[in-house]
């Protein structure tokens, strides 16, 4: 988009959302250098001060939130048209902004992504990878990858990939001379490495078995926030971790990490591609759909 035409007025839209200029840069893809000049030109023409910059923050003046109030919905419209028009050319171009969670990007990556930049070469992919669910519409994405149930009623989901499920491992070293848990409860019995969502909130670790149910917060003196993180510490025999099976399935075959309570962690969900139901959908993530539904 920013290469429309439409820099100086991209920039300040952009930086309003991101709330500063260094990840404004980056989600358009030009330099903090040029994005501060577009600006500045803008305020200079318009004889207005935009923003209100410190060292430490940049806010959006008066006369900044009534420009913004108007120009991104003007914005908004100026790109569905350019991608209306795009929908006519033999294939896509473009660049498709996408936010994700880590699992989630590492599962898209390799069969899908890779594949279609394959197939549409005029096309450009940028993943951003976070912990926390964001707003993808306020925060500029097109689309975003998350669990099925993670993702807002209101948008639209393609599932993908193999049903999700968890297990619960530890290194053969942290089990010596320990007896192995039968039932859940008997992990309140062990040192586990508990996990922080991006909320804060530590995360109970979820069973189910028969139709019944149970969540606990188990016992721990690590916990962690990255799921790499709680792999290398149980690979290093910290504890018991519960991480996605996908993330641990060569260690668990190259018996590395010795897994248990294994009927005790069905299958329950899904990752999907998902994205805003009440707005034109571009070419390049309408082709991105396709591909995702072909696989499946």
């Amino acid at each position: 988009m920013h290469k429309s035409g439409l820099v100086e007025l991209d920039a300040v839209v952009a930086i309003a959302r991101r709330g500063g200029f260094r990840a404004a840069a980056i989600e358009l893809g030009m330099s903090s250098t040029a994005l501060s000049h577009a600006v500045a030109g803008l305020e200079a023409r318009l004889g207005v001060r935009l923003f209100n910059r410190t060292t430490r923050s940049v806010s959006l003046s008066a006369a900044g939130e009534q420009f913004v109030a108007t120009v991104a919905p003007a914005l908004s419209q100026i790109r569905g048209a350019m991608e209306a028009v795009n929908s006519h050319r033999d294939k896509p171009a473009g660049t498709l902004r996408i936010n994700s969670s880590v699992g989630g990007a590492r599962q898209m990556l390799q069969p899908i992504v890779l594949k279609y930049l394959e197939r549409y070469p005029e096309m450009r992919v940028d993943i951003v990878t976070e912990g926390r669910l964001i707003d993808i519409v306020v925060d500029g994405y097109d689309a975003g990858i998350r669990a099925m149930e993670t993702v807002p009623g209101d948008m639209i989901a393609v599932p993908f990939g193999p049903v999700l499920r968890y297990a619960v491992v530890a290194a053969p070293a942290y089990w010596k001379g320990k007896r192995r848990p039968q039932t859940p409860g008997d992990l309140m019995k062990h040192r586990c490495i508990r996990a922080r969502l991006a909320s804060g909130v530590i995360y109970r670790w979820e069973f189910e078995r028969r139709g019944e149910s149970l969540s606990l917060d188990v016992p721990g003196v690590l916990t962690l926030d990255e799921p790499t993180l709680m792999r290398e510490a149980a690979l290093a025999g910290a504890g018991i971790t519960y991480l996605p099976e996908w993330s641990v399935a060569a260690d668990l075959a190259a018996k590395r990490l010795v897994r248990v309570l294994d009927e005790w962690t069905p299958a329950h969900s899904r990752l999907c591609l998902y994205y805003p139901g009440r707005r034109y959908v571009p070419a390049g993530l309408r082709a991105l759909i396709e591909l995702i539904r072909e696989q499946r």
